[in-house]
């Protein structure tokens, strides 16, 4: 390409806003933060380090956030975000309740390949960013119940009250979060899970949470 041809290309791009430049920066913040947890662990995880991998003056740092704090307790409830857009998009195609749910069972496994430092975020947000911890944990889980009393019917989610789904919810995440530690996680890193690991989770759901 010619500088002419190059100076004709840049010209006709258009400039970003400056709130666009604002949340071009804190993606990048976000997404620097969590390969540094994912890689050092939050105790480990500077705004020096921070700063570095994204490209971004210290100084601007402190423009979007408080101080380091701030951002590792944001950290987990954004990637949490990240993960239910990765699965809404990967359920998409799916017909049945039964069919839309293990599908969000392997799209989680998915997640993990795309986003390998999320167990550690995960693990360790519990103490050192609890209040980002509990705030993902109520994201995921009201969001999964809405999605299953929206399910409700003949051939579909079973007769379980609202409280009762509260109450399974938690029970298929809890059991996403185990089985991620047994089957995908290890020395080498994340790994797709065996089939029979996603076989049995639609059987059981098929007898147990799927009715008819």
């Amino acid at each position: 390409m010619t500088t002419q041809a190059r100076a004709s290309s840049s010209a006709k791009r258009p400039k970003l806003t400056r709130s666009e430049k604002n949340d071009d920066v804190k993606r990048r913040l976000f997404g620097a933060a969590a390969k540094v947890v994912g890689k050092y662990g939050y105790a480990e995880a500077s705004v020096a380090r921070i700063t570095d991998l994204a490209g971004v003056a210290q100084g601007t740092f402190y423009n979007h956030f408080e101080n380091r704090q701030e951002l590792l307790e944001q950290l987990l409830p954004v990637i949490g975000q990240h993960m239910v857009d990765f699965i809404r998009e990967k359920i998409e195609a799916s017909a049945s309740e039964l069919e839309k749910e293990v599908a969000r069972f392997r799209a989680f496994f998915e997640f993990l390949q795309d986003t390998p430092e999320f167990l550690r975020i995960l693990n360790e947000a519990e103490v050192f960013a609890p209040l980002g911890y509990q705030q993902h944990l109520d994201n995921i889980s009201a969001a999964y119940v809405r999605l299953l009393k929206r399910a409700r019917g003949p051939g579909k989610i079973g007769d379980y009250s609202d409280e009762e789904l509260e109450v399974i919810v938690h029970i298929l995440m809890g059991a996403r979060g185990y089985l991620s530690r047994r089957y995908a996680y290890g020395e080498d890193g994340v790994n797709p899970v065996p089939e029979h690991v996603i076989t049995a989770y639609e059987k059981l759901m098929r007898s147990g949470l799927i009715a008819g």
